[in-house]
This record gives C-alpha cells, structure tokens and sequence, in this order.
C-alpha cells in the first residue's frame, strides 16, 4: 500500500470518493481503478501510471497476449472507449465528399481495407472533409422505419482516440498493433502513437494491413 500512495498525486482533492490519497490507495484493486483520479490522466504522472498498472495487475501486463480472433496475430494493446463515451473517437474521411454531413448525422460508410460495414454518429467536423464519429454499428438496424442515414461510401480511417483497457500503455512516436473492443472482427489495427495522456492514447496512420 505504502508503494502505491508514493505513486499517487498527493493532492488529497476527493475527486476519487476519498479524503486522501492514503484512502484511495488502500483500496485499489484493479487497473479501472486509476480512472477516478482526474490527475493520473495529466502526462507528468503517465510514468507514475504505468508503474501503478504493474503493481495493480502485473501477470497482466507481462504475460497475458491479446490475439486478434479473425487474423490470429499478437496485439500490443486493447482500446477502450474514452471515460462515459461509448466507442473509440475515429477520424474518417469519406472518398465521396459530395454528401452534406453535419454534426448528429448517421453515417453509414465501409472502412477501407475492411468488408464490414460500420454505422456512425457525427460529433464533430474537421476541415478537409474530415469527421469525427462514435461507432453505433454495425447493427441491423435498417428494418426500422425511424432510423435515417447518409451513405458515404468507402473511407479512409485517420486516427483513434481510446482507453488503453490492456497492455502497456505505449510511448509517443511508437508504432503498435491494436484491437479496438467493440471491433466486431477482433481484427488487429496498426498506427502510430502521437499522444499519451495517463492511459488516453491518440493512433494515427491507421492501417489494417499488420505485416
């Protein structure tokens, strides 16, 4: 216990539940955990972070593999959505930039490089034709005669933006083989890390193509 409080931020603010950090610390059972100090998510205590997920789960962390079902490869990492959201942030660009898309519409698009096709929900709107979604499909939703959407077509997907749930949280500028959790292949991405903020990752360069 004494281990982990030398790990935690000392700030006794109570944003966990709990008075002081000593309170929180004694009762930290799981990674998850780590998720109710706001501060842990700053990058100065990202080495902090890691040290705490080894204490905290450390068969884990070196021996568990994550083995991506449709392809069979190793993944480095799991991504989770980001805390209250419900998938991962992705960065798609649509190949036919023809379609008005606003932010709240439904897309439904085929990734490049994968023979599913995927329903979004736009949250936001970069220039460029680029859109920020939360994946609501594939569901089969289209016998339902209240369910509206805009066909986009084939897209590229830009970046991820999740919750490392397993693995170790990797570095900026390192490459790494991923499984999104609500991936209905389990298929295992690939990109590069171009942000780290506790266990909040941002991978761009997305290819599913893992050599």
């Amino acid at each position: 216990m004494n281990e982990i409080e030398s790990l935690l931020p000392g700030y006794n603010c109570g944003s966990c539940g709990y008075r002081q950090c000593r309170d929180f610390a004694g009762v930290l059972q799981k990674a998850s955990d780590l998720d109710k100090c706001p501060f842990l998510t700053h990058d100065k205590f990202r080495v902090n972070v890691e040290k705490l997920l080894l204490l905290l789960g450390e068969e884990l962390a070196k021996d568990e593999k994550i083995i991506g079902i449709i392809d069979g490869l190793e993944a480095d990492l799991t991504l989770a959505p980001l805390k209250d959201e419900c998938s991962c942030r992705e960065d798609i660009h649509p190949f036919d930039g023809s379609v008005e898309v606003n932010i709240g519409d439904i897309l439904r698009y085929r990734p490049l490089g994968c023979p599913v096709t995927h329903f979004a929900r736009v949250i936001d709107k970069i220039p460029g034709g680029i859109y920020t979604v939360h994946m609501v499909g594939p569901l089969h939703r289209l016998g339902h005669d209240d369910f509206r959407f805009k066909d986009v077509g084939l897209c590229m997907i830009l970046a991820f933006d999740g919750r490392v749930a397993r693995g170790r949280i990797p570095k900026v500028g390192q490459t790494v083989k991923f499984v999104p959790e609500y991936c209905m292949m389990q298929k295992v991405h690939s990109g590069m890390v171009v942000g780290v903020e506790g266990k909040n990752v941002r991978i761009e360069a997305i290819d599913l193509k893992v050599w």
